[in-house]
Order: C-alpha cells, then sequence, then structure tokens
C-alpha cells in the first residue's frame, strides 16, 4: 500500500482550526439556549401547576 496521505499547509492548518473553533463556539451556544429555553418552559409550567 501506498502512503497517500494529505499534506496540510500551515495557512490550511490555522483556517481548519479557526473553522473548528467557530463550529465548537456555534454549537455550545445553542446547547447553553436549549437549556434556557428548556428551563424557562418549565418554570412557566410550574408556576401554573403551584396556583
Amino acid at each position: 500500500m501506498s502512503d497517500d496521505r494529505i499534506v496540510l499547509s500551515p495557512e490550511q492548518k490555522k483556517r481548519r482550526r479557526t473553522r473548528s473553533i467557530a463550529i465548537a463556539v456555534v454549537l455550545a451556544a445553542l446547547v447553553v439556549l436549549f437549556y434556557a429555553v428548556t428551563i424557562a418552559k418549565m418554570s412557566v409550567n410550574l408556576e401554573g401547576v403551584g396556583g
């Protein structure tokens, strides 16, 4: 078997890392958003049950 690996230039490595960090930040923001919406919905439901 031949060793046909793709070799990335430093510029490409930097762009890949930047893109990966951006995706991670967006994913974390979505997780926080879903968590906040879930907590808000639960607190609204609890207010209706207790009253």
